[in-house]
């Protein structure tokens, strides 16, 4: 049977308007310590750090190896999975389609995949204000990491409240994750990344541990930078009142997700990137791959004439993608 053929939907702007974004701020607060978090964050991080000491040391290849590519599937689980499919529904995927991803997102284990969801349609609704669950305006280190560490804000509570997660409550397979989240989360990404490396390659219960804590902390602190270094460094050639900003350094590490002052724009395009920009976009091309196999549907995305428009409206100016035609450049040169 021949693969089905893709099938796209191209939004325009009236279709799915751009929300105002409302004035970064971060109100003063006092800071409630979560303890069992500290330790817990604490304690995954030193035993990384060990892992990858064991890495240059003792490890096994076949170990190493093994942790870099669950450390890739995992990120897919997130990217493509939690982000692009769940939270902002930019494609619909067939059944066999949302386990695989269930099954990804559970071995990056950034709790399940329903409550990923709640904090990042959050994060988008109130971007970088007191109802953002990582406000970007409280620092880097806030926004990448402290604010799992700390009690959430009143703001954070009270909004996440009133959001519609139905899609994602009503879905069997995030339910199941979620019912089942410390048994199935806990085995497939703590307990099998070191069972296999001991059992088919002979590799010591403390170097398949560590590494397994390694590759864990390393999906954790990739997809944070999502969350700080992308809103704080880099050009906003879509909208440059906003903080989110296109990040190369944070697209090559996360598989396409740095370009964030244009998702923050679009929030809709399955792509999460301006014309595709498929040479740093593994997730999009993960995509793209199950929508050729049929197992992916109904992609959305925009036009260029949309985003073009866009850019020229309310972005910094900046033309990364040749928007600009030759005699535009050739009098910015002049000075004219």
């Amino acid at each position: 049977m021949a693969p089905s053929v893709r099938t796209s939907t191209i939004l325009q702007e009236e279709e799915e308007p751009v929300l105002t974004p409302l004035v970064p701020q971060a109100s003063p607060r006092k800071f409630k310590l979560v303890y069992p978090n500290l330790i817990t964050f604490g304690y995954w991080h030193i035993a990384g750090l060990y892992g990858l000491y064991l890495c240059f040391t003792s490890a096994k290849w076949q170990t190493i190896l093994f942790s870099w590519i669950l450390f890739v599937l995992a990120e897919i689980g997130v990217t493509a999975g939690a982000h692009r499919l769940w939270a902002h529904k930019t494609f619909k995927a067939k059944l066999p389609l949302e386990i695989l991803l269930m099954v990804l997102n559970s071995i990056a284990f950034q709790n399940s995949a329903i409550d990923w969801v709640r904090d990042h349609r959050l994060h988008h609704k109130y971007s970088d204000t007191d109802a953002d669950p990582h406000n970007a305006t409280r620092g880097f280190f806030y926004s990448h990491v402290g604010w799992l560490l700390v009690r959430k804000h009143p703001d954070v509570k009270k909004r996440g409240k009133e959001l519609d997660l139905s899609d994602v409550y009503n879905n069997p397979v995030l339910r199941f994750q979620k019912k089942y989240a410390i048994p199935f989360i806990g085995a497939v990404c703590f307990g099998l990344p070191t069972l296999i490396p001991v059992y088919y390659w002979g590799e010591t219960w403390t170097n398949a541990w560590h590494i397994t804590m390694l590759r864990y902390i390393t999906n954790l602190n990739v997809t944070f930078l999502v969350n700080s270094a992308a809103h704080i460094w880099g050009k906003k050639p879509y909208d440059e009142k906003i903080l989110p900003a296109q990040n190369i350094a944070v697209s090559i590490a996360t598989g396409g997700e740095g370009f964030h002052n244009y998702h923050h724009v679009f929030p809709w395009d399955y792509r999460a990137a301006e014309l595709g920009n498929n040479k740093l976009n593994l997730t999009t091309h993960f995509i793209d791959f199950f929508a050729w196999l049929g197992w992916a549907y109904d992609l959305k995305t925009v036009s260029k004439d949309m985003i073009k428009l866009r850019s020229q409206r309310t972005g910094d100016g900046t033309d990364l993608w040749g928007f600009k035609n030759k005699d535009d450049v050739k009098d910015e040169k002049k000075g004219k």
